[in-house]
């Protein structure tokens, strides 16, 4: 029964008790031992992303006193198997933390449900901006609500650059900059520490490599956008970084999961780590020393291959028995102030400016440091490139899979290369 048919029932019964006073939701509950609305809630990320959303999940419950919510964290890397087994399974959860990465994956498999009937009842999302709103469309049909807008970024340890005796790079640094930066922050640090972390089975990183030389790493139909000598000569940037002891050897390279709290920065094994700009506040707080944020490097005479996109949305799953709970939970994640202000900028710089203006007053160092980083990048990025097919996921375990294979010495970076242009195809055929 959803959550309007059951207050409506118990305020007939509280009416008919003669007294002339209605007796509340929840005492009513509990005379009658009507048993409360489950939903579930599953999402990726790091300890401090975990207790904020349970936080602000339990201040929803709250508003409403016959709803429990179960929810789950898991770090990225083992997040999308989970989610793929549930939704296999019949048991998805009613709502889903989604991934550009996924959302067309998931939508064309029938497992998401259309939100543009919400809108604005439920979902008073209107003033995200025609940008924030197309991002989270298939097919032109809204399957996702805009957590948070970010960019690709390279932190930086600013206490393992002052050591070394290396100044802060400028946003306009290059690749060949970032191999000779890495290098001697490893030298000067010695053993155990190293300049960089490994970033060559990055799909994000590979992408924005790409996009610098004019290719998109999907087209608009679908297909692999890239060739095979364009990935070797990324794969071969990061086997010649790890020969001259830039960055981090494959096997510590593999400790880190896709969470904050296994990054290589955070586990005090590198000083520049690549990432999304959201993931700034969970990396500050786990790491002691202060960080730098900037733009990924640039293919030297090429173009900004950066973008800004959603950091996260929030699905609902088709299966779902609580739509309207489903939405409004999303809703109050991203609009209500009492959602909106525990879950702060950690997910992103949220997309409605009303939001913005409200949490501006609260925001520390570091998020300020994330907003003036959309900012800076807002002018310079290029355009949102076509969403990634069905079968991206499983393309970007491939992408990890070359790179290891090169750097524990399996095959050379044109061999892997090849071998994941051809396995590329194979999967998006």
């Amino acid at each position: 029964m959803s959550i309007r048919g059951s207050r409506r029932r118990f305020l007939k019964q509280g009416a008919a008790v003669g007294s002339g006073l209605l007796l509340p939701v929840l005492g009513m509950r509990s005379i009658h031992g009507a048993e409360p609305v489950r939903m579930r809630a599953v999402w990726w990320g790091g300890q401090d992303r975990a207790r904020r959303t349970n936080e602000a999940i339990q201040i929803f419950e709250k508003q409403r006193a016959d709803l429990k919510i179960a929810t789950e964290s898991t770090a990225w890397a083992d997040y999308w198997t989970k989610v793929a087994t549930l939704v296999a399974g019949g048991n998805a959860p009613d709502v889903i933390q989604m991934d550009y990465r996924y959302l067309v994956e998931y939508a064309k498999r029938g497992t998401l449900m259309p939100l543009d009937a919400f809108i604005p009842k439920l979902l008073d999302i209107q003033d995200f901006g025609a940008n924030n709103l197309d991002s989270c469309k298939v097919d032109n049909k809204l399957y996702g609500v805009n957590l948070g807008t970010n960019s690709t970024a390279t932190f930086l340890d600013t206490s393992a650059f002052a050591k070394a005796g290396i100044p802060l790079p400028a946003y306009t640094w290059t690749w060949d900059e970032m191999s000779r930066i890495s290098q001697e922050i490893t030298k000067s640090r010695g053993k155990g520490f190293w300049g960089c972390m490994d970033a060559g089975g990055g799909e994000p990183a590979f992408e924005v490599f790409a996009r610098e030389h004019g290719k998109d790493l999907y087209t608009a139909d679908g297909k692999l956008g890239v060739d095979a000598d364009l990935t070797a000569a990324w794969l071969d940037y990061w086997n010649n970084m790890r020969k001259a002891n830039g960055c981090v050897p494959p096997d510590v390279q593999a400790l880190d999961k896709g969470s904050t709290d296994s990054a290589m920065l955070v586990l005090g094994k590198a000083a520049i780590d690549l990432r999304h700009s959201n993931f700034l506040e969970g990396f500050q707080l786990a790491h002691k020393e202060k960080l730098a944020i900037t733009m990924y490097p640039q293919t030297k005479g090429g173009k900004w291959g950066q973008y800004i996109k959603p950091s996260q949305m929030l699905s609902v799953a088709a299966t779902t028995k609580n739509a309207d709970l489903a939405v409004q939970l999303a809703n109050f994640l991203v609009k209500d102030p009492a959602g909106t202000k525990v879950l702060g900028i950690e997910r992103g710089v949220p997309a409605s400016p009303a939001i913005r203006k409200l949490l501006s007053p609260d925001l520390n160092d570091v998020g300020r440091a994330m907003v003036d980083y959309i900012a800076l990048c807002s002018d310079k990025v290029s355009p949102l490139p076509p969403p990634p097919p069905t079968g991206a996921g499983e393309i970007q375990k491939l992408l990890n899979r070359q790179n290891q294979k090169v750097g524990f010495g399996q095959a050379t970076p044109s061999v892997a290369a090849k071998e994941f242009v051809e396995e590329s195809k194979r999967i998006l055929g």
